[in-house]
């Protein structure tokens, strides 16, 4: 068994076909245990219920985008380890800049491709097979 079997992976984005973007390059590396949500509100909800091992969130959602939902994500003990990836369009150093004060693991600008995923999440995870 691959160690993608075993990574539990919450994917947010408040835009359906890009959630489903992220799910189908997961799925292809054979993560299987993949959950969403749509926006960062209900991810935490789900967080506090079922922690994982990777959140890949969108940066521009309504009610808390990516940076608020990492904040989130490192004050809450049980997620404060949990690595994260931001998916933008918005790549500007400003932005990583933030994210890395909060702990961000990475980053993945938009649009991207199924290699491009793969990379930034084993720069996270380590390798997939």
């Amino acid at each position: 068994m691959t160690f993608a079997r075993h990574l539990k992976v919450l994917v947010v984005d408040d835009t359906t076909v890009s959630r489903m973007l992220v799910c189908d390059g997961l799925w292809s590396f054979g993560v299987k245990d993949v959950v969403i949500a749509q926006d960062g509100d209900q991810a935490m909800k789900m967080l506090m219920e079922t922690p994982c091992h990777l959140v890949i969130s969108d940066y521009n959602m309504p009610k808390m985008n990516g940076i608020e939902l990492l904040k989130a994500v490192r004050s809450y003990a049980p997620t404060k380890t949990t690595g994260f990836i931001l998916v933008t369009g918005k790549g500007d150093k400003a932005l990583i800049d933030e994210g890395r004060k909060y702990g961000l693991n990475n980053f993945l600008l938009k649009p991207f491709t199924n290699d491009g995923l793969r990379n930034c999440l084993e720069r996270v995870v380590g390798k997939l097979s």
